[in-house]
C-alpha cells in the first residue's frame, strides 16, 4: 500500500499544483469575460511575455529582484494591451474586438521569436520554490505544495474584493448591465482597466509557479497554458470566478492522472474533448447561468 501511495501520490499533487495554475490564468479569462463579454485570446502570451521578463531580469538582478519587477511589468502590460487595443473598439462589434485580441496575441509572439531568436530561455530557479520535500516516502517540489494554497488564498482576496468594496460593486454592476451601469456614473474604463490589470497579475504569479517546474520558456508556452485555462474558464462556465478554479483543479488533476497512467500523450487531448463534452451537455458549464437575449 505505502509503495503504491509513494508511486501515485506524486501525479496527484502535480495535478492539484498545475489546476491552481491553471486557475490564475483562467481568473483572467473569466473576469474579462463577465464585464466585456470578450475572449481575451491575448492572455496565454501576457503569461508567456511574464515568463521571458523573469529570465532576462532575473540574470541581471537575481530572482528576488525579478518577482516583483515580473508582477508590475505584466500588470502594465495588460494595462497597456487593454488601453491600445480594446479601448478604441469598444463600441465595435465583437468579432472586431476578437480580431484584435487575436492579432495582440500574435503580436506579443513575434516580439518574443525577436527578442529570443526562437531559442529557448532557461528559466531561472527560485531557491524557495525549488527546494525538495518528501510527503508520505513521494518526492516533490516545494511549489507543488504552495501553488495550490496562493491559489486559494489569491481567490479568497480577490472574492472579498468584488463582494465587499466600492470597486467590486462597480465590476458586478458592470457585468450585469454595461450601458446603464455607464448610465449611473460608474467609470467604465476604469473599471475595465483594473480587471486586466487584476488579470495580468494573477497570471504572473501562475507563471512564476508554473516555470517553475517547467524550466523552458519559448515563444508559444503561453499557449497550451492559455487553452487549457480557457476550457477551465468554459468547463465551470464563464464569468464564474469559483467555477473557472474548480474547472481548472479538475483539469490539472485529470491531465496528470492520465500521465500516471501511461497516457501522456493524451493528456492534452483529454481537456479538449472534455470541452466538447461540456459544450454539448451543459453549453453554460458547471456554474454559469443561461442567459436570455434582450429584444
Amino acid at each position: 500500500m505505502s509503495d503504491f501511495i509513494s508511486a501515485n501520490l506524486p501525479y496527484l499533487l502535480a495535478g492539484i499544483s498545475t489546476g491552481g495554475q491553471y486557475a490564475l490564468i483562467a481568473i483572467g479569462y473569466t473576469m474579462v469575460y463577465g464585464i466585456l463579454r470578450l475572449i481575451n485570446f491575448a492572455h496565454g502570451d501576457v503569461f508567456m511575455v511574464a515568463g521571458l521578463v523573469m529570465v532576462y531580469v532575473s540574470a541581471a538582478f537575481g530572482p528576488y529582484v525579478a518577482i516583483p519587477v515580473v508582477i508590475i511589468a505584466t500588470m502594465v502590460l495588460g494595462f497597456a494591451i487593454e488601453r491600445a487595443a480594446y479601448k478604441p473598439l469598444r463600441s465595435a462589434p465583437r468579432m472586431s474586438v476578437m480580431i484584435s485580441a487575436i492579432g495582440v496575441s500574435y503580436l506579443l509572439q513575434n516580439c518574443a521569436l525577436y527578442f529570443t531568436g526562437g531559442l529557448p530561455q532557461t528559466y531561472p530557479a527560485i531557491p524557495f520554490l525549488a527546494k525538495s520535500v518528501t510527503i508520505f516516502g513521494a518526492t516533490t517540489k516545494l511549489v507543488t505544495l504552495i501553488t495550490p494554497v496562493l491559489t486559494v488564498v489569491l481567490v479568497i482576496v480577490l472574492m472579498l474584493l468584488i463582494n465587499h468594496t466600492k470597486m467590486g460593486m462597480a465590476m458586478r454592476a458592470v457585468s450585469k448591465d454595461f450601458e446603464t451601469s455607464q448610465l449611473m456614473g460608474i467609470k467604465i474604463n476604469s473599471v475595465i482597466s483594473i480587471t486586466f490589470i487584476i488579470g495580468c497579475f494573477l497570471a504572473s504569479i501562475g507563471s512564476l509557479l508554473y516555470f517553475s517546474n517547467y524550466t523552458s520558456v519559448i515563444p508559444t508556452s503561453g499557449g497550451m497554458p492559455g487553452l487549457k485555462a480557457f476550457v477551465a474558464a468554459v468547463f465551470g462556465g464563464i464569468g464564474s470566478i469559483p467555477g473557472a478554479v474548480i474547472g481548472a483543479f479538475i483539469i490539472g488533476i485529470c491531465e496528470n492522472i492520465l500521465k500516471g497512467l501511461g497516457l501522456t500523450a493524451f493528456s492534452d487531448a483529454f481537456t479538449f474533448v472534455l470541452l466538447i463534452i461540456i459544450l454539448v451537455v451543459k453549453p453554460t458549464g458547471i456554474f454559469g447561468e443561461k442567459a436570455t437575449d434582450k429584444v
